[in-house]
């Protein structure tokens, strides 16, 4: 099923997920879509590699926590953040490295200050590698980072221009 893009989420400079100046960093782009589910993308390289071939399960795990945990955006703002209080996963098939991988995650629960979510991180044949749920504390991104952050390091993406994904 094909979903419209609604926005472009921000990124930053030095983030493991979405940094864009780390060396080491994954550099995804996330997008919000119409069913206020947040899409991400990026391409593992072999310096995240676990077995020969294969994405380590940390990053995995680091993926889907930023996804699910951005879902709040979709839903409250860029000024909206995910503090991880939980996160179980299930490893169901081996990840690929160097193809570009889908994530998408979303909100299930909105109680208050507390939010849930569930994520799945998607190989380009479609099947599901790897799926998350996740407990989130919701916090406004300025009692979480001084605010040259804001100013300097928090930026929209400049990431591939999507109209629709389809999940």
């Amino acid at each position: 099923m094909k979903f419209k893009v609604t926005g472009k989420q921000h990124i930053s400079k030095n983030c493991l997920v979405c940094g864009i100046e780390n060396p080491f960093g994954l550099k995804t782009k996330f997008y919000e879509l119409e069913n206020k589910e947040v899409v991400a993308y990026f391409t593992p390289n072999t310096y995240l590699q676990s077995y020969p071939g294969i994405l380590h399960g940390g990053i995995s795990a680091s993926i889907l926590d930023e996804t699910i945990g951005r879902a709040i955006m979709a839903h409250y703002g860029m000024e909206s953040f995910g503090v991880t209080i939980a996160l179980t996963l299930k490893y169901k098939k081996p990840v690929p490295l160097d193809e570009e991988l889908k994530v998408v995650g979303r909100m299930t629960s909105d109680k208050g200050r507390i939010f849930e979510g569930t994520g799945e991180l998607i190989l380009p044949s479609g099947e599901v590698a790897v799926t998350a749920s996740g407990r989130y504390m919701k916090r406004d991104v300025t009692q979480i980072v001084e605010s040259d952050f804001i100013e300097d390091e928090w930026f929209e993406s400049d990431g591939k221009d999507r109209d629709e994904i389809e999940l």
